[in-house]
């Protein structure tokens, strides 16, 4: 199930507007870094004490007072640094959508997940193009920071939730798998370090907060990576597939993505969720492939003012905007709506079901759909609960699998 929402646009060159774009790097990059700055009280006649007194506090210290005094960003980079690792990738046919632009080759980071040599990172971090046209990195190399840098195999790519999995030959190697945490423990201002390779400044470490939670942001496909952290610890070209980690060191998230209006981080970064990493990990560990479960339609949100306008008889939910001929959600009868009709100025067909419960979990957002199906596999039968023309309804979905694989 795909959701219509307003797309932020991803440029190839930079521009001044917003862009969304993936946080991978070229090696070869300018040299500015990611540093925390104490900013001063403009200088002035005045006391030591004073000052001191004057003096705003580094981002790094806010961050540890937020975090109760638990939060300790030395510790967690002793600790988990020397799991962290940069990929270097000798390119491939055409730039992936998510790279650096103009990235034939590139630089990105990512972690160790397994002592037999597992390393998790993003999919545009080893791969070009998007969709059916995604190619996986003639070659790469993973860089440990004792100074080792080795082949590495891409095992699979996960373009759905921008995830890959890539394997080193453990042999010689001293590796520190990094413990991963979970979504349901991460919470909006919680503090959060990222450790990455930012403009190929290996080993940088920055802070922050989660800003918020259950963003969606584009992937390597048509569909929408749901659940994703948003967060205000910097993140720039080459932190993709780095791992976003919460105050015991835990990985809470794969930083993936940026939202600028040059191109840089300004404090608007995205990371793929840790539920939805672990599930990615676990398939491409089996099958080498991802599959995913797909209803085949497109959904808005509804609220209480767009429910009265339309008369939905409920005030939350994902209204069915239109089904994909001959999907699954076709076939099972699910209707989307006809014709545009303006509403507080978006367009809106009218008529569709509104999907109120998939399976047991109930709708409350538009996004709640694509999280709930991540449960079922392709195949699965899963019951919708449904109003149509404000009456209750049920329909029982056979699950097919999502289009846009990997090729090549």
């Amino acid at each position: 199930m795909m959701m219509r929402r307003q797309v932020r646009t991803l440029l190839a060159i930079g521009a001044v507007v917003a862009v969304l774009t993936g946080c991978g790097g070229r090696q070869a990059a300018t040299t500015q870094t990611s540093r925390t700055v104490t900013v001063q009280a403009p200088a002035a006649p005045a006391t030591p004490d004073q000052v001191a007194t004057a003096t705003t506090p580094t981002k790094v210290a806010v961050v540890t007072a937020l975090g109760g005094g638990r939060f300790d960003p030395a510790a967690i980079y002793a600790r988990e640094a020397p799991g962290v690792v940069t990929i270097l990738n000798t390119g491939s046919a055409a730039p992936s959508e998510l790279a650096l632009p103009g990235s034939g080759a590139g630089l990105g980071s990512g972690f160790v997940v397994s002592a037999n040599g597992e390393i998790a990172t993003n999919a545009h971090v080893v791969t070009s193009g998007s969709g059916t046209t995604l190619k996986r990195a003639r070659q790469i190399y993973i860089r440990f920071p004792d100074g080792n840098q080795v082949p590495g195999k891409i095992v699979g790519v996960d373009p759905y939730v921008d995830v890959a999995l890539v394997k080193v030959d453990p042999k010689g190697l001293t590796l520190r798998p990094l413990p991963l945490g979970a979504d349901a423990t991460t919470r909006v201002g919680d503090p959060v370090a990222a450790i990455g390779s930012p403009f190929g400044e290996e080993q940088s470490l920055s802070v922050g907060i989660v800003s918020a939670r259950d963003r969606s942001i584009r992937s390597l496909t048509r569909f929408a990576i749901s659940g994703a952290i948003q967060t205000d610890a910097a993140i720039n070209h080459g932190n993709s597939g780095g791992p976003l980690l919460d105050a015991h060191g835990r990985v809470i998230g794969i930083n993936s993505q940026i939202e600028s209006s040059s191109g840089d981080g300004t404090g608007v970064g995205f990371a793929v969720p840790v539920d939805s990493v672990r599930r990615s990990l676990n398939m491409l560990r089996r099958d080498g492939v991802p599959r995913y479960a797909y209803l085949g339609g497109e959904s808005v949100q509804v609220y209480p003012q767009l429910a009265r306008r339309f008369g939905l008889g409920t005030d939350r939910g994902a209204w069915v905007q239109n089904v994909s001929p001959g999907g699954p959600a076709a076939k099972a009868g699910l209707r989307g709506g006809k014709g545009l009709t303006t509403f507080q100025g978006a367009s809106v067909s009218d008529g569709g079901d509104v999907i109120v419960r998939v399976g047991t979990r109930p709708i409350v957002r538009d996004a709640d759909v694509a999280v709930a199906l991540q449960t079922y596999a392709p195949g699965d039968k899963v019951t919708l609960r449904i109003l149509r023309a404000g009456k209750p309804l049920s329909l029982v979905v056979t699950l097919g699998a999502r289009p846009a694989a990997l090729t090549g």
